[in-house]
């Protein structure tokens, strides 16, 4: 984990060669009694203005470190493994990201690929890139947080370029009654909200639901029927169902 610190520190660096003095954004005081634009106190006090700099002018020692820090700190650094650090760091910052989408974003940025591939490599041996640990927390909170399925999990991750074996192991943690439990609760939710509707537009509203939600068809169905029963419909006006798409 030192290498993860030293860095993590690249990004204070410059920071910490800001000058003082008002919060390091306006002028400082200097050690001859000016504020760094001018100003001095004098003998008695009474505020008196240096002549301005002209255009091609040094700017002095205090002017020029100013100005080479600023230019230091906005400017991104010129080695190609550096500038891939920065990146990965940057993006990396309270959202955690897989493997692919930070190489995307590196090629994106024009970083050589072998340049990306040994600083990825070096992310994920120090456990700053963790695939298997973002699918695990990927199922876990757009299950119990949008009420997705095995099936629209998987397809997620797929598109965010996580391995098919970890994302076989992270939706194994769904298993069949936990998704239809999870269906109960959706077709609850929605079910005043389809009531005063046809009632075959208001079977094919809960089960298309399911459906975009990633739920098989047969669970679908049964889950809306069962509700749909419960609530006080006709059994056998509910037959069609059976062998239906929706």
């Amino acid at each position: 984990m030192t290498r993860r610190t030293e860095w993590a520190e690249h990004a204070h660096l410059d920071a910490a060669r800001e000058p003082s003095g008002r919060g390091g954004v306006g002028p400082a005081w200097t050690s001859d009694g000016t504020d760094g634009e001018g100003t001095s106190t004098g003998d008695e006090g009474a505020p008196r203005r240096r002549r301005r700099r002209g255009a091609g002018e040094s700017s002095g020692a205090r002017g020029g470190s100013f100005s080479s820090s600023r230019a230091e700190k906005e400017e991104p650094p010129a080695d190609p493994v550096e500038r891939a650090r920065a990146i990965c760091l940057r993006l990396l910052t309270g959202t955690p990201r897989t493997r692919k989408q930070l190489a995307d974003a590196l090629r994106k940025r024009e970083i050589p690929d072998d340049v990306a591939e040994e600083v990825l490599s070096r992310f994920e041996e120090v456990g700053l890139i963790n695939d298997g640990a973002f699918a695990d927390a990927w199922v876990e909170s757009r299950h119990h947080g949008r009420g997705l399925a095995r099936r629209a999990l998987a397809r997620e991750l797929r598109t965010k370029g996580v391995d098919s074996s970890l994302i076989d192991e992270a939706v194994a943690q769904l298993d069949s009654e936990q998704e239809e439990e999870t269906a109960r609760e959706l077709v609850s939710r929605k079910l005043r909200s389809t009531r005063g509707l046809d009632r075959d537009k208001r079977i094919r509203r809960l089960a298309g639901m399911l459906a975009r939600k990633g739920y098989p068809e047969g669970m679908a169905l049964r889950v809306v029927r069962q509700a749909l029963e419960a609530e006080g419909e006709d059994d056998e006006d509910l037959e069609f169902l059976d062998g239906e798409g929706y």
